[in-house]
């Protein structure tokens, strides 16, 4: 994978990028721990550089909903979008529509070619509601 995007191959890059696959939407201070795990001792700094080429190179993909972190995950080149839940911060994937896909149709896209769009569904995942259910007597 690395060397198709012309990047050197490195022990901090396969970790990094064995990190964010292995565990989908973590923020950079998971990330670090769990190279660490592998790696042993490796700066913040080296993994914010690691990211930041992934990133760059279309390996991986940045988000950032509101009021979080920013969070990596491996899973580039479709249009999905992430549901969030407001209690415990929680993220996971949702497809986006098969077919006709509105959400690439802008109203009024002021000229722009649109190949992307960003939805992020809000809510409460199933633990948290679960959760709230249980200490309701409910």
């Amino acid at each position: 994978m690395l060397r198709g995007v012309a990047l050197r191959v490195t022990r901090p890059r396969v970790a990094v990028l064995s990190a964010v696959h292995d565990h989908p939407h973590a923020d950079t201070d998971s990330i670090i721990g769990v190279v660490r795990e592998d790696l042993g001792e490796v700066s913040h700094q080296a993994v914010y550089d690691v990211l930041r080429a992934l990133t760059a190179a279309g390996l991986v993909r940045r988000i950032q909903p509101t009021g979080s972190v920013a969070r990596y995950e491996a899973r580039v080149g479709d249009n999905h979008h992430h549901v969030v839940c407001r209690s415990c911060g929680a993220i996971a994937d949702v497809d986006c529509a098969v077919g006709y896909t509105p959400c690439l149709t802008a109203a009024d896209d002021s000229g722009y070619e649109v190949d992307e769009a960003e939805v992020i569904y809000w809510g409460r995942c199933p633990e948290c509601v679960a959760a709230t259910s249980a200490a309701s007597g409910g």
